[in-house]
């Protein structure tokens, strides 16, 4: 097998969606299950949009773990990393939507939701690929924030993209200060910031898009993306800036649009570094059309319920720019 071309690491849990909208998990009377997890959904989107993906994780040995592990394997996600520990129950997130795109949340784990470790990281499979992309969940525990501090050295030092996606859940993290200290840390190596307008103000301390991106570059990242859900996307490097509108379509859920967005972003950037363009080389022009192909990855998650389920294949992105003059 060849190696991955985009490393996804982190969480990889059960998603049991409450079937009714704009009520709490505590009051939802019905939920479905789901293969959930940010980075997992991103080393779906990117598969699916003709990246060599693989995934670093853990889950359980038990039912749970057996079906995330089937399901990544059958989208093409090379598990040879996902590690099944007896010791470990695979995590689970309940999750009830609102119509406005927020969510209330609620996680049943014993050993976090990334229960990664140092020693499970293996060098050189890291070292193999394009691009490593991680969240901040995998941050939160002792162990996994080491196995995911080593795993970005490796992917730095081997001269990988480093791709970041901050992530925050309060009832995940012991405090405010804290969830910002650790997300803050996770900054250091990125070559690629994607941060949602929700994380924003919380992880940079302002709402300026301009001043905020300022700061990740002055610290070494090479782009830096904001995504806004209906509003577009924002996007800087050290030589170009600018804004990139969303696209309008009949959304029906939420849940994994930011990981669609950011698998077809990586996918892209990934295939212009093979071809010798650094992500922070890119000029505006090159930039928009990543983002715009990726604004309409996310918009097309929108349109059907779940999160893997609803990422869309390169071809059905293909036909949805064509169908819009793109």
């Amino acid at each position: 097998m060849d190696p991955p071309e985009i490393i996804c690491l982190g969480e990889l849990l059960i998603d049991f969606c409450a079937t009714v909208r704009d009520v709490s998990v505590g009051l939802a009377t019905g939920f479905t299950k789901a293969p959930g997890g940010a980075p997992a959904n991103v080393a779906v989107a990117a598969g699916r949009l003709g990246a060599a993906a693989g995934f670093i994780g853990v889950v359980g040995d038990d039912p749970f773990g057996q079906f995330l592990a089937e399901t990544l394997w059958a989208e093409g996600v090379q598990t040879a990393q996902l590690h099944r520990l007896a010791e470990v129950k695979t995590p689970l997130a309940f999750v009830a939507v609102h119509s406005d795109g927020s969510g209330d949340f609620f996680f049943y784990h014993d050993a976090g939701l990334a229960p990664l470790r140092a020693e499970l990281i293996d060098d050189s499979y890291v070292a193999s690929a394009g691009a490593l992309h991680f969240g901040s969940i995998s941050r939160i525990q002792p162990g996994a924030r080491a196995a995911t501090d080593k795993a970005r050295r490796i992917a730095a030092e081997s001269g990988l993209i480093v791709s970041y996606d901050p992530n925050y859940r309060p009832r995940l993290w012991g405090g405010a200060d804290e969830a910002r200290r650790r997300i803050d840390e996770g900054f250091e190596g990125t070559t690629v910031a994607k941060i949602s307008q929700e994380e924003w103000s919380f992880a940079l301390g302002t709402e300026d898009f301009l001043a905020g991106a300022a700061r990740l570059l002055d610290r070494g990242v090479k782009l830096v993306i904001r995504s806004e859900g209906a509003g577009g996307t924002s996007f800087a490097t050290g030589r170009a800036e600018g804004h990139v509108e969303a696209f309008e379509v009949e959304s029906v859920e939420f849940t994994g649009a930011g990981d669609a967005f950011t698998g077809a972003i990586l996918a892209e950037l990934v295939a212009l570094a093979k071809a010798g363009a650094a992500p922070g080389e890119l000029e505006a022009d090159q930039l928009r059309r990543i983002i715009r192909r990726a604004n309409a990855a996310g918009a097309l998650t929108t349109t059907r319920p779940g999160a893997i389920p609803a990422l869309p294949t390169a071809e059905e992105l293909e036909a949805f720019l064509t169908a819009r003059g793109e």
